[in-house]
């Protein structure tokens, strides 16, 4: 059975080829490397938030929306261990689809954890306009909305429409945290 990874390497593939593009174009795009590119197109690398990031911007898709479409489709029940896994190798950010997107639902939900002392920085948008609900489970995290910065602990909510750039920061205890996006 193909992995999250194997299963991510052939679709950002297909994308690309999908679009015509090269790799000397999705390179230019993106901001990643050629390189980088092809290994992860052959599968020999996993792409780290940033990478994934940059390329679910040049696709012009949000990244959830990205990685929910190498996930399994609709399930009403999604057992624990069901449920997809990503992670950052480059800075330990685990993301679990809880409840993926699937045909006929708008809402997805992620329970993501982000390793203490890690600073995740997406310069853009992927999808302009993504309503996102966060809500901290424990730790501590400061995420950076569009400048506007926001100091979370434990329980509260954030509420946002995700328009421009956004940063995690965490501090000695990392964060767990739940996303809703619609």
């Amino acid at each position: 059975m193909p992995t999250v990874t194997s299963r991510l390497a052939t679709h950002l593939h297909t994308l690309r080829l999908d679009r015509g593009w090269t790799l000397d174009q999705l390179a230019k795009t993106s901001g990643v490397s050629r390189g980088t590119l092809s290994r992860i197109e052959q599968g020999e690398v996993s792409p780290t938030t940033e990478t994934l990031a940059k390329l679910s911007t040049a696709f012009g898709l949000a990244m959830s929306r990205l990685l929910s479409q190498v996930e399994d489709r609709f399930d009403p029940v999604i057992r624990h261990e069901d449920q997809s896994v990503w992670l950052d190798p480059a800075t330990g950010f685990r993301r679990r689809a809880v409840s993926p997107l699937a045909p006929g639902l708008n809402a997805e939900v992620l329970a993501c954890e982000i390793p203490p002392n890690q600073i995740l920085t997406y310069g853009a948008a992927p999808k302009p306009d993504l309503e996102h609900h966060l809500i901290l489970q424990s730790g501590r995290l400061e995420l950076t909305v569009a400048d506007e910065s926001h100091d979370l602990g434990p329980g509260d909510c954030l509420r946002y429409v995700l328009t421009s750039s956004s940063q995690f920061k965490t501090g000695p205890e990392g964060a767990h945290y739940l996303l809703v996006l619609l």
